[in-house]
């Protein structure tokens, strides 16, 4: 076995040392003596035992794992930069009030609006986080992890990981995960993956024996402990639980890592759009205050006008919007059959352009059947059935679905149960490398028979016999002679085994080997010199909904590749079927040959990857991400689990095996790909209107600051107070506060969607200063027409340019949310309307109502709405058409 390099292990700072010297107590003890040590027995704790031992250990579960409390969820809602900018603008509007001298003039306008701001904001954004967490852990309570679990009176039982117990008695089998800190008490070749803790690729080895130097080593080079959230590769195994929950080296490590995790490209996306904004802010502040002042001379409203215009540049509902929309798109895609364990994989679901699935259960019905049972000759053998079921129900690992498809085939036909026969005396477990599994028997003569069934080549090579059947060629180990396998006779074997493959049938040879008794220790080296008895093959037809869900995702713009174990044949045969199209198979053995610039050729053109290692798929997933795509896979093995976990965006199903759920981002209650489809859809409309709020913000910011800048360098007053920038910005936040519940175009839903923060800038640049010709126009009708031209007339001046502004903010909702025409080709929702709505009604009447005298505006002339009419129609004509330049120009809107 491979031992672990001193510099490979990982620190343990942290890791509990009560907890340490547990493990190595029972580490050198035989079994007889720490169940003592545990307060345990071989069988099992009882119920009293186990309430007391949740007294004194609570759940087995780790403290990161669980919710967030409310308060610290509150805390943390305020804790984003533009909230952080809007509390600094707070606090010097406040110092500003305290500051003056006349204590009539301390209105604290500015600190009550920004203060209802922060608010709002916040709130809101906790609001949505604290009902989206708790919607989240109830989707993810549909999706649970068990192990079986010995307790005494009731025996062998399922139960949820963390209603374990230390003292508990567990069994294992290949795809477990670990369910805590165990102490091997017999293990069968048991193989397990570590690599979660240490980052060792090869699996370990691990047995029952006492380790008497326990004390000498790190606790992840004792071979009997086995610790929580790694995963059972192959074998089977007993243990009894020694640690759980955060005494265990899982919490350990977790501990000793703990920060913050790494950020996806949605992460990303967010902050960079973030910093641009404050940074275009940090930019254009100054120089309208630095201007103001000049220009007026009354640096002391100068700067209060700047603290007003920072506060209108800052997109304090970013993080709210974001929130609201991934916890709504979280929970639409429930309703789907689609549980999100982590939000931000929505963007990644909507930005996948490659989909890697395996192909039984997804591409195939995931059903499969029994089809044939021969012998070498190719002729129907009921002994070969007989063989292949022997092995199926005495296997103890992980049964799969062929060996459900044998039971079955022999309930279905009323076989009689023939394993009476025959006593179990051990077992050689699948595993993924030699891709085969062995139960010896012990027959009524007493001697033992080998049973061993798996993939052809493999198992061909294992073979040096094979039965000359009697009359009918029917197969009787008693009657018929054993001959070497002769060279005709392989080639026979293969051309059946091909001709079956190309019927669609996946095929598993059988062979036995008879032994004088012996003790019951049976290794990999015992499957050899056997006699070959047959084929099993078994039908998985493809699903009736797997073609068109195939065209539904290249409509989508989604390019399906199929990464599987199983072989190429079989595989080729499905993908014409459902309609994949491939012009060549890559095998893993020729993959294995290749370097990374080669396979990263061959993957362009490759849609069919037969016969991987899990090491394999891992590889492809990740030479895929490094030539820009996104990549999703699906799979639900135990094989899968390294790539679900190197994918963009990991999904599996609630049947899968435990490590592949825990390693998934993405579950699926119906393993089907239509329901993946809808996955799709609402990921990439839950991104689209997040984006739709982002590019509003930034044209919208970006045209006010041309705006301030131009009419507070020409007019000789202020071209609005302080009070009504910030009243403005709050209204058109709250006009924004619908847009999670809006639609997104068709087109926008048929490409992959991404994260582009050039065309974000893009986009301010084209978008923004188009609002700022009819800004400018409006100065121009209050300043000659209605003669607001002295600071006398500011307040008619600064009224107008109030409503104008304002409604026009709340078009460009309307605007920018589809490419193609508002309120002709596109409609937004209900809720979108009814919201700009009743903001367009309040902005225009707030003038004429007591709050005008308030905040220093006043009852607009009648006269003025044919030009508020007509300049709002012009700006919507012209922003129509220069964003079907744009569109032209970039093939591209949001």
């Amino acid at each position: 076995m491979k031992r672990l390099k001193k510099n490979h292990l990982p620190a343990t700072a942290g890791y509990d040392e009560v907890a340490t010297t547990k493990l190595r107590n029972v580490a050198r003890t035989e079994p007889v003596f720490f169940y003592a040590m545990l307060n345990t027995g071989k069988d099992g704790l009882g119920t009293t035992a186990v309430a007391e031992k949740r007294k004194l250990f609570g759940w087995n579960e780790i403290d990161h794992e669980q919710g967030t409390a409310w308060y610290v969820q509150l805390f943390q809602a305020f804790l984003n930069p533009f909230v952080a900018v809007l509390v600094i603008l707070l606090l010097i509007s406040f110092i500003m009030d305290v500051a003056l001298a006349n204590e009539a003039e301390r209105d604290y306008k500015t600190v009550i609006v920004v203060g209802l701001m922060v608010l709002l904001s916040s709130l809101l954004r906790f609001w949505q986080e604290f009902s989206s967490n708790k919607a989240a852990e109830a989707l993810k309570s549909m999706v649970k992890t068990t192990a079986t679990v010995l307790r005494k009176g009731f025996g062998r039982m399922e139960l949820e990981l963390k209603a374990i117990v230390p003292g508990d008695i567990v069994f294992l089998s290949a795809g477990d995960m670990i369910p805590a800190d165990l102490r091997l008490i017999q293990s069968k070749d048991l193989f397990v993956s570590q690599a979660m803790l240490t980052g060792e690729s090869h699996p370990l080895e691990k047995s029952g024996e006492a380790i008497f130097d326990a004390d000498c080593k790190s606790p992840l080079e004792l071979d009997n402990i086995c610790f929580m959230g790694t995963n059972v590769l192959s074998g089977t195994a007993m243990a009894v639980v020694v640690n759980t929950g955060n005494l265990t080296y899982f919490a350990a490590v977790g501990r000793a890592i703990s920060g913050k995790r790494s950020e996806t490209s949605f992460d990303k996306g967010v902050n960079k759009v973030s910093w641009l904004l404050i940074r275009f802010m940090l930019v254009m502040v100054p120089l309208i205050f630095v201007v103001n002042g000049l220009t007026k001379g009354d640096w002391w409203e100068a700067l209060l006008f700047g603290v007003a215009v920072a506060v209108g540049l800052t997109p304090e509902m970013l993080p709210m919007i974001v929130t609201a929309n991934l916890a709504k798109g979280a929970k639409q895609m429930s309703r789907h059959q689609v549980i999100v364990k982590r939000l931000n994989a929505i963007q990644n679901i909507g930005a996948m352009d490659i989909l890697c699935t395996d192909k039984t259960g997804t591409l195939t019905m995931d059903k499969i059947i029994l089809e044939r049972h021969l012998n070498v000759f190719g002729e129907d053998d009921d002994e070969v059935l007989k063989w292949a079921y022997l092995n199926s129900f005495h296997q103890t690992g992980l049964k799969n679905l062929l060996d459900l498809a044998v039971l079955e085939h022999l309930e279905l036909h009323d076989y009689l149960n023939v394993a009476a026969d025959y006593q179990k005396v051990d077992e050689i477990p699948f595993d993924f490398q030699r891709r085969r599994m062995s139960v010896i028997l012990e027959q009524q003569n007493g001697k033992h028979l080998l049973i061993c069934k798996g993939a052809v080549e493999e198992m061909l090579d294992l073979c040096s016999h094979t039965f000359e059947p009697g009359e009918n060629h029917q197969l009787h180990l008693e009657n018929d002679a054993i001959v070497p396998m002769s060279q005709q006779m392989r080639d026979t074997v293969l051309h059946t085994s091909r001709k079956l493959n190309e019927d669609g049938l996946r095929v598993l040879l059988v062979a036995i080997k008879e032994y004088e008794p012996r003790p019951s220790d049976y290794k990999v080296a015992a499957e050899h010199n056997l006699v070959l008895t047959g084929f099993i093959g078994f039908l998985d037809p493809a699903k009736p909904s797997a073609r068109p869900a195939i065209a539904a995702l290249e409509e989508l713009g989604i390019s399906v590749k199929v990464l599987t174990g199983d072989n190429d044949i079989v595989t080729k045969k499905i993908c014409k079927e459902v309609g994949i199209p491939f012009q060549q198979v890559l095998l893993g053995h020729e993959i294995e040959l290749m370097g990374e610039e080669e396979l990263a050729v061959k993957l362009q053109s490759t849609s069919i990857f037969a016969k991987l290692s899990p090491v394999q798929k891992s590889r492809i997933v990740k030479l895929l991400q490094s030539q820009g795509h996104t990549v999703g896979f699906m799979g639900d093995g135990i094989n899968d689990a390294a790539a679900l976990r190197a994918a963009d965006v990991g999904i599996s199903v609630d049947t899968a095996v435990d490590i592949a759920k825990e390693s998934a981002d993405i579950i699926l209650l119906e393993k089907d790909l239509m329901v993946l489809r809808k996955g799709v859809i609402y990921g990439r409309r839950t991104f689209g209107n997040i984006i739709k709020y982002i590019k509003m913000t930034a044209s919208s910011n970006f045209g006010n600051m041309f705006s301030m800048l131009g009419a507070s360098a020409f007019l000789p007053f202020l071209p609005m107070l302080p009070i009504h920038l910030l009243i403005q910005n709050l209204l058109y936040d709250v006009s924004q506060i619908s847009i999670p519940w809006d639609r997104m175009d068709e087109e926008f839903l048929k490409q992959p969607q991404k994260w582009d923060a050039g065309g974000i800038s893009r986009f301010m640049v084209f978008i923004g200063p188009i609002s700022s010709i009819f800004d400018y126009a409006t100065f121009a009708l209050m300043f000659f027409v209605f003669k607001a031209n002295s600071p006398e007339h500011q307040t008619l001046f600064q009224t107008g340019w109030f409503v104008e502004g304002l409604l026009s903010q709340t078009l460009i909702v309307h605007l920018i949310r589809t490419r193609k025409i508002p309120f002709i080709q596109s409609w937004a929702t209900a809720p979108v309307i009814a919201l700009t709505s009743l903001i367009v009604l309040l902005g225009i009447a707030i003038p004429f109502t007591p709050l005008a005298a308030i905040l220093k505006l006043q009852a607009l002339p009648i006269a003025y709405f044919p030009w508020l009419f007509g300049i709002l129609t012009a700006y919507c004509l012209l922003t129509q058409y220069v964003k079907t330049l744009f569109i032209k120009k970039f093939n591209q809107w949001l």
